[in-house]
């Protein structure tokens, strides 16, 4: 079986295996995403070796469906199996006391599937299935406890919010088609002129949604009702990455005053959903805003024509987030809650998971060794070499400033208060798949110059970018130590509470539209469409009334007739009783009868 297959068939098909069985959920999750790690490793290794294998499978006329592994085909999808196969470890010890869990291992896997598809489709069609696709495992996963208050709303939010920026995508999609006669994607990225504006413009509101861009952010903070390795998953590797991703594989399509968009958008989201952070009250939700934030960082990236950078930090991203979300999950099983009053003093409880936070928090705010340090000063070594570095560098540097400042205010409140020690049930599935993904984050800058390497491509950061990066992730960390958020925010803080909307947000200008939509559509088919059709309820009365008279009157009549033949041929069989007297006896007298008759009827005549 080609290795292509193997990395999206192996947890789909585990995934219904799931399903059928529903026993040993934990362990057939485990089995299928160990089998896709292994084919996407397989095909990195072939990537390093030169071999790019090419999957065509039928499709559209004149438009087959394409899976290629390039070299950042490759990487993305190894980082997706990676990353997805340690929260699954980490989620036999979250949900193993769940009595869905079948349901939820089953769709985990169906997400990787998902993504995995994504990173590998060679056209857009595949590409625009696969977006579907992570759409609707996205929704099941953040509402899998839907019987909460609140899990549906947030569900449906996240749904609606990601669906309307899709518009975006797809009508990008048609306009590079109809421009270039092809639908594979290496084909279309020479476009140039007004159809790559437009096309990479409508590609931006694509990635705001799905990265939860600003003004399109609010989704995401309203999305930690799914459990923590859900949240874990949509951080770092899947769903929040598609929208980087699909800027990073574009980049070359995107003229210059598109980046520059692009660069800004990801300059103000990076700084608003920083300052969100900085106030927040809940831990996941702290760490929700900080993912938007991030995925700011990587748009300045690929808005100063550097997409590479923005890779690094996506790759960076993809193992200290989710690393953070694991340890936050294990705070919340020790305090029953993800408020940070709550949570004072939890790092003590937990000391070996705290650590691994810690770490996890350091590499984010970009605090040398870790991968971090290195991928968010490409960034902004990328940001200071652009050609609007006094806007983009500004913002890039603001938005490390309050990486540090939120990170270290959730580390001072955890570790400040008092202990209270608890067993918490499948803490050894929980701390294996985190110490996994916090070695991942602090040492995987061990592995950018090999990626540097296979991607033929080389950044050039300079001590310039690493003395400003670092000193402005120090100088967020001094004072998010020692001062609070909100105290810091000054009168910005109520405004952060509400994710800084303007006018009611986006649940004024897409969801209340979307809902009343909705609502009049459904009054149009009560209403009016009842009124305008009333003659289909008078012709389902003849219909009803031609029914009766079919069954009771003419099929009565028949059936009748049937019963009085049966009955007859009943009475007739009594005779055929296999006595010879008798039977020459009715000869006889048959024969008498049939005598006198004639003899009659010649009298008569």
């Amino acid at each position: 079986m080609s290795l292509l297959v193997l990395v999206i068939l192996a947890p789909l098909a585990v995934a219904a295996l799931i399903l059928i069985l529903r026993r040993a959920s934990a362990a057939l999750a485990l089995l299928g995403a160990g089998l896709g790690l292994a084919a996407s490793l397989a095909l990195l290794h072939q990537a390093f070796d030169g071999v790019y294998p090419t999957l065509i499978m039928p499709g559209l006329p004149g438009m087959p469906l394409r899976l290629l592994s390039t070299p950042l085909n490759a990487l993305l999808s190894a980082m997706v199996a990676i990353v997805g196969s340690l929260v699954l470890v980490y989620a036999v010890g979250y949900m193993h006391k769940d009595p869905e869990k079948p349901r939820f291992f089953a769709i985990m896997l169906f997400f990787i599937t998902a993504m995995q598809t994504l990173v590998m489709a060679g056209d857009w069609v595949l590409l625009l299935v696969a977006w579907e696709l992570i759409g609707l495992s996205s929704y099941l996963l953040i509402g899998f406890w839907y019987q909460r208050p609140g899990v549906r709303t947030a569900a449906s939010r996240a749904f609606l919010y990601t669906r309307t920026a899709d518009l975006g995508l797809y009508t990008a999609v048609f306009i590079l088609i109809a421009v270039t006669g092809s639908s594979q994607i290496a084909s279309t990225l020479h476009t140039s002129g007004h159809a790559a504006l437009i096309a990479g413009l409508l590609l931006l509101i694509a990635a705001m949604g799905k990265s939860a861009q600003v003004p399109m952010h609010d989704w995401l903070m309203r999305a930690m009702a799914g459990p923590t390795p859900v949240s874990a998953l949509l951080h770092s590797a899947t769903l929040v990455a598609a929208g980087a991703i699909l800027l990073i594989r574009t980049a070359p399509l995107l003229p210059a005053d598109a980046l520059l968009v692009i660069g800004l958008v990801g300059g103000i989201t990076t700084v608003v959903t920083g300052l969100i952070a900085l106030g927040e009250s809940d831990l996941k939700r702290l760490l929700a805003a900080s993912t938007s934030s991030q995925y700011g960082l990587m748009l300045v990236a690929v808005g100063a024509g550097v997409p590479l950078a923005a890779l690094f930090l996506l790759i960076a991203h993809a193992a200290i987030k989710s690393s953070l979300f694991l340890g936050a999950g294990v705070f919340q099983h020790s305090r029953g809650s993800t408020l940070l009053d709550d949570l004072r003093g939890a790092g003590r409880d937990c000391p070996r998971s705290f650590a691994g936070f810690s770490l996890a928090a350091l590499a984010l705010a970009g605090i040398p060794p870790m991968s971090g340090f290195f991928a968010k000063d490409a960034v902004i070594a990328a940001a200071l070499g652009s050609n609007h570095v006094v806007v983009l560098g500004v913002l890039a540097l603001a938005g490390t400033v309050l990486t540090g400042a939120y990170m270290a205010r959730a580390l001072h409140i955890l570790w400040h208060g008092e202990r209270h020690p608890k067993t918490i049930p499948g803490q050894l599935w929980m701390g294996s798949g985190l110490a996994g993904l916090v070695a991942l984050a602090a040492g995987l800058s061990l592995a950018f110059p090999a990626i540097e390497a296979l991607l033929g491509q080389h950044l050039d950061e300079g001590a310039r970018a690493q003395l400003a990066g670092l000193a402005a992730a120090l100088s967020g960390l001094t004072l998010g130590w020692f001062f609070d958020g909100p105290r810091l925010l000054g009168p910005l803080a109520p405004w952060a509470k509400r994710n800084f909307a303007i006018a009611g947000g986006m649940d004024t200008w897409v969801l209340a539209p979307v809902l009343q939509l909705a609502e009049a559509c459904d009054r149009l088919e009560h209403k009016l469409f009842s009124g305008v059709f009333a003659t289909g309820r008078w012709v389902l009365t003849v219909g009803h009334t031609v029914r009766i008279i079919d069954e009771r009157i003419i099929d009565g009549c028949i059936f009748a007739l049937v019963r009085g033949t049966q009955s007859l041929g009943q009475q007739l069989r009594k005779v055929q009783n296999g006595l010879i007297h008798r039977e020459l006896a009715v000869t006889a007298t048959g024969t008498a009868l049939i005598l006198a008759f004639l003899i009659l009827a010649l009298v008569l005549y």
